[in-house]
């Protein structure tokens, strides 16, 4: 029988981090994980993001049920199969979250998640390649985190365009104001793509840290603590024990999953599947909150797009390229320029990102448009809705249903019309109307707010970000699965670190706060802290003009 101190049920991104910090703590670590290797030029090939995303043998391939705001489409939602997890398939875009973000975990129950204790977390694990201010920023961490080079003018044209549209330009959003127009940074090291896997599993691995590949099919208690896990290996069954204890680090899709398979979640929704309940926990697949985005897409008047590679001869040159050297347009995510901006005037803090890419593609590499474009991905930050994940049924094989309630508010229409024409005014500005030939999607003819709604109702799609179903709170509170060590409320050794924990989605892509996640579980299990700094991850809210 395979046992450890920890057995940590998951690859990804807070796995990983999670499994580093263990083994270098001294502890005996066995990880689990459902998909294979990492390797291969799909997944480190930054300028491939848009195939792993889509290939079954990297992807969970989970979609959601028919949302009706959405004129009952079902929306990609990818988790990442595969060591690394999603950070083995994600857009690489590196984004801490704001401040503001943080202090309101805190104030809705996660006690010592606030901006000035999560800061020197980031701090913790992050490798600046790119001369940002020390004070804010880490630079000795195992993630390494480099800025857009922005050589194609169209980068640096969107910056000045948002500048110009009466927006800040920041220098570092994951510093001291995140803010304003800018160079978006990823995490991608050497020209490869730089994923938990690469930054934390391989040195655990070095370490002593051992992977197991299977799917988990529940959590083993034994008088109301879990000291293992069930395994389908390709031998059969196994049981892995946990000496110390066990976490779910399975994403925030699969981790409420296994959590209802081991009969922690909501009575009667247990019931229904035959599953003894362990702890009823109601708030167990609940709070699921995701980022929605629309692709704002425009025909360029010079050929200086990455269309120009969308051929046979391209493409094999773009990958010759990289194999070869790890450069060229395939050691860049082509996600180089962004914005995080207010919608404005009384919005406290930043409500809407922009990601700008010199091509008109979907993110899944389909639907390119026939030309040379360019496309800005925009979306609100903060959306009150909230959907679900539940179990389809008891077999751990079976996807959990999932139901993202996308534009299930009345303020989600309010904030997506203003997202769509800040996106415009900022193309209208000298700096980008000089490369605008016309307007793709949603066309001049989309105007109104009737028009924009039934363009976002049609086009919306997920980007991926989805958080918040096992949410971190007081021990007291219902709702909440796990209380600020972590530990899953009315059972013992069990503990939850990946997104599934955040009380709140965060402002942007939340593979940065996941991998914090991760690190700072290692410290809530080895009994430790780092000291508080409120210097870090500030961004305090610097009034604009705008």
């Amino acid at each position: 029988m395979m046992e450890a101190d920890h057995v940590i049920v998951g690859a990804g991104s807070a796995g990983c981090a999670l499994a580093f910090r263990l083994v270098e703590a001294g502890r005996s670590v066995l990880v689990v994980e459902a998909g294979g290797t990492d390797a291969g030029p799909f997944i480190q090939m930054p300028g491939a993001l848009s195939y792993p995303m889509n290939m079954a043998r990297y992807d969970w391939g989970y979609r959601s049920e028919q949302e009706p705001a959405l004129g009952g489409r079902r929306l990609a939602v990818p988790r990442g199969r595969v060591l690394g997890g999603s950070s083995s398939i994600n857009g690489m875009v590196y984004v801490r979250g704001h401040a503001q973000d943080f202090d309101t975990w805190a104030a809705m129950g996660a006690t010592g998640w606030g901006s000035a204790d999560v800061g020197p977390y980031f701090r913790r694990m992050e490798a600046v390649q790119d001369g940002q201010n020390p004070a804010w920023r880490g630079t000795d961490g195992p993630l390494t985190v480099t800025k857009g080079r922005m050589r194609n003018p169209l980068f640096r044209a969107f910056v000045e365009a948002g500048r110009q549209a009466g927006y800040p330009v920041t220098d570092d959003y994951n510093g001291a104001d995140q803010e304003g127009m800018c160079a978006l940074e990823a995490t991608i090291r050497g020209g490869r793509r730089w994923s938990a896997a690469s930054a934390y599993l391989r040195p655990a691995i070095t370490r002593g840290a051992r992977v197991v590949q299977g799917l988990t099919t529940r959590v083993v208690f034994e008088g109301g603590r879990a000291t293992g896990v069930e395994v389908a290996t390709p031998a059969g069954l196994q049981v892995i024990r946990a000496r110390a204890g066990v976490v779910l680090a399975a994403s925030s899709l699969n981790t409420p999953k296994l959590l209802m398979l081991s009969g922690i979640g909501p009575g009667a929704h247990l019931a229904e599947h035959g599953i003894p309940v362990m702890a009823d926990r109601p708030g167990v697949g609940a709070n699921l909150q995701d980022h929605l985005e629309v692709y704002v897409q425009f025909a360029a008047r010079l050929p200086i797009t990455l269309y120009r590679y969308w051929n046979l001869i391209g493409k094999a040159y773009v990958g010759a390229r990289w194999l070869l050297t790890r450069t060229g347009p395939g050691a860049s995510n082509q996600f180089e320029a962004g914005g995080f901006v207010r919608s404005g005037p009384g919005v406290d803090y930043p409500d809407i990102q922009f990601h700008f890419l010199p091509i008109a593609v979907r993110y899944d590499g389909r639907g390119v448009a026939a030309g040379h474009g360019f496309q800005a991905h925009v979306g609100p930050m903060r959306s009150p809705s909230r959907g679900w994940v539940r179990l389809a049924s008891a077999d751990p094989a079976a996807p959990p249903r999932v139901f993202v309630n996308a534009m299930g508010h009345p303020q989600d229409w309010v904030d997506f019309r203003a997202a769509i024409r800040a996106t415009r005014a900022i193309f209208a500005q000298p700096a980008m109307a000089a490369h605008v030939a016309a307007e793709l999607q949603p066309g001049p003819g989309v105007q109104s707010d009737a028009e924009i709604d039934a363009f976002v109702r049609d086009h919306a799609e997920s980007a991926y970000h989805p958080c918040g179903t096992a949410r971190m709170g007081r021990a007291d509170d219902p709702m909440a699965v796990v209380d600020p060590e972590t530990r899953v409320i009315g059972v013992d050794g069990l503990r939850v670190a990946d997104s599934s924990i955040f009380p709140q989605v965060t402002n942007g892509n939340i593979n940065a706060p996941s991998i914090m996640v991760g690190e700072k579980a290692a410290d809530h299990i080895l009994g430790r802290t780092l000291p508080r700094d409120s210097r870090v991850c500030a961004h305090v809210h610097k009034p604009a003009s705008h």
